[in-house]
């Protein structure tokens, strides 16, 4: 999968901004992050799990707050 910016009226900042705004939200960014050092598998179920409790809590939140607001 190629990721790719064009840069418009010579302005490369902006194009960059752009592409760092792609790669953070692709999530590439907090990958290569983790990737960086090596993480054992024990840690890396206990991050995973986290980060599921954390997605199902917002997701439940939202939920909540969705119901409230539609009544």
């Amino acid at each position: 999968m190629a990721i790719s910016v064009q840069v418009r009226g010579n302005n490369v900042e902006k194009a960059l901004r752009i592409l760092k705004k792609k790669l953070q939200k692709d999530g590439l960014m907090q990958e290569l992050r983790q990737r960086q050092f090596y993480e054992k598998p024990t840690l890396k179920r206990q991050r995973k799990h986290k980060e599921s409790l954390r997605r199902s809590a917002k997701a439940k939140r939202l939920k909540y707050l969705r119901e409230i607001s539609s009544d």
